[in-house]
């Protein structure tokens, strides 16, 4: 029962478009995160993430997290350039993602 209830809450969530895209992007923004403490860089923009994916736990508004979102995106995409070793097309694609989908 418990189970069905789950994917019942589950699937309206995914239904209603927002709350679905509101968990990708803490999701993509907590991914980017832990990719920046990986290459030990931007940690301004370390802090910036960990502090809005807190804010965003608390209180559900994202504004925070799309603004970190697309500072991540400047950053991988420089990396990437530099053929920095770990930062990976499906990064800089689901944070693109993200952002397009805002709009």
């Amino acid at each position: 029962m418990a189970k069905a209830a789950a994917k019942t809450a589950s699937s309206k969530l995914r239904a209603s478009g927002s709350g679905a895209s509101n968990n990708n992007i803490e999701q993509v923004n907590a991914e980017a995160l832990q990719k920046l403490q990986e290459l030990g860089i931007e940690e301004q923009l370390q802090r910036d993430l960990e502090w809005c994916l807190g804010s965003y736990r608390a209180d559900h508004n994202p504004i925070g997290l799309y603004e970190t979102a697309r500072k991540a995106l400047s950053v991988f995409q420089a990396e990437k350039q530099k053929k920095t070793k770990g930062v990976t097309a499906k990064l800089i694609t689901d944070l693109e993602r993200i952002l397009k989908d805002r709009n």
